[in-house]
């Protein structure tokens, strides 16, 4: 395990742009996980990381050890901070003291949209886009397609919300959603507050995709007239409309209700 005491040391001044910069981490092709769960979930679920970054504190955490020494028997590169170095890092308050630094999946679009997936048009917060992800996730879905001004999925805010959703979907981001609703073969479905249909009404026995736009100005035009069916989430409150994440969790898990009818 190589220790890093300068904050001069080109890996970490890498680290530290990594951190703090969406720019080089869309660049590098890389990003940071941070904490025990990420890392687990990696492990778990893809494999070994690019590198290893551990506080000298975590180094007692019986967790991160056993974290670290998986790593070690498949020759990742291990490095440790000392811990005042490792929390400019971290974005995590009281974080245990552990970073994979991995490299982020480049996924081919497909031809035309076959099965049941989620679509994002200019979804802002990070939040909302890492709980979509982990509602996705826990729905069965696999595919996430995110519009090129929607927030970079692979981000460490997201990362965090998504709580390892990330490493069982395929994300596909940059993506012209007009051309994937173009080619689907399956209905797309779109929310809103003017449709006459409920979500509980429609059919979502079958694979079905599901679009959603920004926060604020929801979807945009163009794309909610491509959707072949509008849904309304009925409420009883006075409150004009739902949390995006809340009204995708809503959505996905309506689908799972039906499907295991």
């Amino acid at each position: 395990m190589k220790s890093i005491t300068s904050s001069a040391n080109p890996m970490y001044k890498e680290l530290k742009l990594l951190a703090t910069s969406s720019q080089a981490r869309r660049k590098a092709g890389r990003t940071l996980l941070d904490g025990v769960h990420l890392a687990q979930s990696y492990l778990q679920h893809v494999g070994l990381p690019a590198l290893c970054v551990v506080s000298e504190t975590a180094l007692l955490n019986a967790e991160v050890a056993s974290l670290l020494a998986q790593c070690e028997a498949g020759a990742v590169k291990c490095v440790v901070l000392p811990d005042p170095h490792y929390h400019v890092l971290s974005q995590v308050e009281h974080g245990v003291g552990l970073l994979f630094v991995i490299d982020t999946p480049k996924s081919v679009v497909p031809s035309a949209l076959t099965q049941s997936a989620v679509l994002l048009d200019n979804l802002q917060d990070p939040g909302n886009l890492g709980s979509i992800l982990r509602s996705a996730a826990a729905a069965g879905i696999k595919q996430v397609y995110c519009s090129g001004g929607t927030a970079f999925a692979w981000s460490p805010k997201v990362l965090r919300a998504g709580m390892g959703a990330h490493f069982l979907l395929e994300i596909f981001e940059g993506v012209d959603l007009a051309a994937v609703v173009a080619h689907a073969r399956i209905p797309v479905l779109a929310t809103s507050s003017y449709a006459t249909q409920s979500v509980f009404q429609a059919d979502l026995t079958g694979p079905v995709a599901w679009l959603f736009g920004h926060e604020g100005q929801g979807l945009a035009e163009d794309l909610l007239q491509l959707a072949s069916q509008h849904v309304v989430i009925p409420h009883l409150g006075p409150m004009e409309s739902l949390n995006v994440a809340a009204a995708a969790a809503i959505c996905f898990f309506e689908q799972v209700r039906q499907t295991q009818k």
